[in-house]
């Protein structure tokens, strides 16, 4: 009986669930291979015996070949069989060599696909969602060819003699999430195109990316504002029922980049592409776009404007209308006739302080937010009723106060002064929601009105990854850490080149406890980029909770001499140096974190001090600072005391007093 859906089980050869047998059951992880005879049932009613001679061979073939590379066959059904190995790499390389042997006469077409995850073997019987995935990947895969999930080629991909080629995200019947395939391009082995394989999944909605729109202007300082339209445009589109918008992130990626739309397609697990350039000048701006089928790279529609700058919302509007029309055939079937861009101020100069603040606030560093801040500030000056740059200035300091770089008290009073303004000027904008949720998680912990708020958000604009990103930090404070390891996981499906949403998706599985898969995060950070410092620091906390310190150790101290600065980022070398019985390095790194609190008093490390004192084992210094933490409005408090590290906090009654005290 082979796999039907995830959850049910795959029965062993010659077993049946009414046997009588003795009691066995096993859990473990492992790659799964699963393999399957093309046309067998067809060649049985056209030549039985070529059929069963070719079924023969394949045995012949399977069973010693499975077995030279560690593996292990568990059934056999008709034309097929299920394998497992404990090493991706043994899988993947077992199964080069079988496809490569049923090359020869008489040539046996197979299809492989392969996967690693849980399974568990109870009696006769192998079930786990790990099994189910390899039965649907192999089910997407060709005759003579080999598709791996994404786990498996993080397993393979630095294997000198493994070729792949990815081939995208799918979409497969049970499972949830769209799943990241690529095909093993080994000489003799059949890669298809994406579109022979789109065929055979469950075909998605509208999905669309909107490419950063290339400044033509002579003025190479206009760069923001053909940043600006293309963000503005993306937001509009966002609300557009049935229309799926990758992220900004994900989407500004390929800024500056000559990458085939194909190949953008694929990494962004699109179907349209909407691209275009700006030409700005004096008064004057010629906007171009054009909506490209991805799969040929057809133009569905272009159009040029030339236009006032006054007239900027009006052809904002027209393109996302226009957008939304030709993709109406996909999308629901009552579509609202409602405006997608209204304008937000109609002063032109406001407008364009407002876009350079974006152009500085997507930069993601502290110095940039403040300059982000005063470009905002000065929309306002100039128009003291421009909602969306009281949201934008609200964020801009949630995330100063939130990240220690301005003391929460002064932070948090700008933040609420801010986001209660933008709302009392248009409460349908969803970054003022969002930055009022950010002030009733961090600072006034009423944890009821920042989820409706965090509800709005996302209600207001689904594209808003920020707000999901909150969302998570609630669900980890309310224990509910499943959720949200889920909810990153689909800001992630709508932002997947994005590195917060990866980092912050990695945090969550350090939440949930499920390192290996923190780790997978952290490595794929860090071959885009070997020196992200928040990729190093996820993946030694997750190598550190799985019990190796030495290794996490030597990790922390790469992260902190990436600082810069002798009194910068060590909290996770204190933690380590305490766990490994290192005392006096822990307390030097004690002493070092005070001398930073003396030197530089705005900044809020309690909590690094708290994590410190409690690797050390002295749980009384730890609650001294948590509850120091407390007192400061730190927000983050409430977050720190769900990580996995702070686990032995609460047997301890003064934990329940601090979760009190926060109002959990």
């Amino acid at each position: 009986m082979r796999q039907q859906s995830s959850g049910k089980p795959v029965y062993l050869s010659g077993s049946h669930p009414d046997r009588l047998f003795l009691h066995f059951f096993m859990r473990q992880l492992a790659a799964i291979l699963f393999a399957d005879m093309t046309g067998y049932t067809a060649l049985m009613q056209e030549d039985e015996h070529l059929a069963r001679q070719k079924r023969k061979r394949l045995k012949e073939v399977l069973e010693p070949t499975i077995a030279f590379h560690n593996g292990r066959i568990l059934q056999y059904y008709g034309d097929g069989s299920l394998s497992i190995f404990s090493s991706a790499i043994d899988s993947v390389t077992c199964a080069i060599s079988i496809q490569q042997l049923l090359k020869q006469e008489p040539v046996v077409d197979l299809r492989m696909g392969i996967h690693t995850g849980d399974i568990t073997i109870e009696d006769e019987a192998i079930y786990g969602d790990g099994v189910n995935l390899a039965s649907r990947i192999e089910s997407l895969a060709v005759p003579g060819g080999i598709f791996v999930s994404e786990k498996v080629y993080d397993e393979i991909k630095n294997q000198s003699g493994i070729s792949t080629r990815e081939m995208g995200y799918f979409e497969l019947k049970n499972v949830k999430q769209p799943i990241r395939v690529f095909a093993i391009s080994n000489k003799g082995l059949t890669v298809p195109t994406r579109e022979e394989v789109k065929g055979k999944t469950k075909q998605p909605g509208n999905r669309l990316a909107v490419l950063p729109f290339v400044n033509m202007s002579a003025d190479p300082e206009n760069e923001y504002f053909s940043d600006g339209i293309t963000e503005e445009l993306l937001n509009a589109l966002t609300r557009v029922d049935g229309l799926q918008v990758t992220s900004r992130t994900s989407a500004f990626a390929f800024k500056g980049k000559n990458t085939d739309i194909r190949d953008i397609a694929i990494q962004l697990n699109v179907d349209k592409v909407l691209e275009g350039s700006v030409r700005k000048a004096g008064n004057k701006v010629r906007i171009t776009a054009q909506l490209i089928n991805a799969a040929d790279g057809y133009h569905i529609w272009s159009e040029n404007y030339d236009r006032n700058l006054t007239d900027i919302f009006q052809v904002q509007d027209e393109i996302s209308g226009i957008i939304a029309n030709k993709l109406r055939e996909n999308l629901t079937p009552v579509q609202k006739a409602t405006q997608l861009v209204k304008p937000s101020t109609n002063n032109v100069t406001a407008y364009t302080h407002y876009l350079k603040g974006l152009h500085f606030w997507n930069k993601l560093t502290p110095a940039d937010c403040h300059k982000a801040i005063e470009c905002f500030e000065q929309a306002i000056a100039l128009e003291p009723d421009y909602a969306q740059a009281y949201a934008m200035t609200a964020a801009a300091y949630s995330y100063l106060g939130a990240t220690g770089q301005v003391l929460p008290d002064r932070a948090f009073q700008i933040v609420n002064q801010f986001a209660d303004k933008a709302l009392s000027l248009n409460d349908s904008i969803s970054e003022g929601h969002a930055a009022k949720a950010s002030v009733y998680l961090f600072y006034d912990w009423k944890w009821a009105d920042a989820y409706q708020s965090l509800k709005k958000a996302i209600e207001l604009n689904p594209g808003n990854v920020e707000a999901y990103e909150l969302l998570g930090f609630y669900y980890v404070t309310m224990g509910q850490k499943a959720l949200a390891v889920k909810i990153m996981e689909y800001a992630e499906e709508k932002d997947p080149l994005s590195p917060i949403v990866s980092q912050t998706l990695g945090n969550m599985y350090v939440f949930a406890e499920r390192y290996d898969d923190a780790i997978l995060q952290a490595d794929k950070l860090l071959e885009v980029n070997p020196q992200m410092r928040r990729a190093i620091e996820l993946k030694a906390w997750s190598i550190g909770m799985k019990g190796d310190w030495d290794i996490a150790l030597e990790l922390f101290k790469e992260y902190q001499q990436l600082t810069n600065h002798p009194l910068k980022g060590l909290m996770g070398m204190g933690v380590a140096y305490g766990k490994l019985g290192q005392r006096d390095k822990a307390l030097d790194i004690i002493s070092k974190m005070e001398l930073r609190q003396q030197q530089e008093p705005d900044s809020v490390i309690d909590a690094d001090l708290a994590a410190v004192w409690y690797g050390l084992g002295d749980t009384d210094k730890a609650f001294h600072y948590l509850n120091q933490c407390i007192d400061k409005r730190m927000g983050p408090v409430s977050y720190y005391l769900e990580y996995p590290v702070y686990k032995g906090v609460k047997t301890d009654p003064r934990y329940e007093l601090l979760r009190k005290r926060i109002g959990v």
